[in-house]
């Protein structure tokens, strides 16, 4: 029987907003909309998406570098310290991105520290409209400890 441990979720989200370049528009035109929605949320974001947002939120966005320089990897990196706890990645399946290792690292890892996830805007709707936005959810994660204590 598999273990977890509970990770709480804050009533405020830390939300990473993500967008491949044809579909930042679509992003930004999704944070407009749901502006009431997020703004007692933390957002982080990749450089330029991050830019761009920032001007529509009117607050200040938590920017890493861009995607392709390595902005999917600090969000990853930010999932698994704790620091990002619900990720928006708007992505097109259909285009070959020359980060699309990095991306499939940054989705792998929000399926491993079990974070919510919205890869485009239907499923973005559902999540920022569910009423667990706004509690603390008791998130469950796989207890790591036999594989980091494993004999190699």
């Amino acid at each position: 029987m598999k273990k977890f441990n509970t990770i709480p979720l804050h009533k405020d989200k830390r939300i990473a907003l993500v967008a491949h370049d044809h579909l930042k528009a679509d992003l930004v035109e999704w944070v407009k909309f749901n502006k009431v929605l997020l703004s007692h949320h933390t957002i982080f974001a990749t450089g330029t998406t991050g830019g761009l947002i920032e001007k529509v939120l009117g607050t200040p966005v938590l920017k890493f570098q861009s995607g392709p320089l390595g902005g999917d990897q600090q969000i990853g990196s930010a999932i698994v310290t704790g620091e990002v706890d619900f990720l928006i990645f708007f992505w097109d399946p259909l285009a070959q991105a020359p980060h699309d290792p990095d991306v499939k690292a940054l989705l792998r890892l929000a399926a491993v520290w079990n974070i919510p996830v919205a890869c485009n805007r239907s499923t973005a709707d559902f999540l920022i409209s569910s009423p667990l936005m706004d509690e603390i959810y008791p998130r469950m994660v796989a207890d790591y400890s036999e594989y980091k204590n494993r004999k190699i």
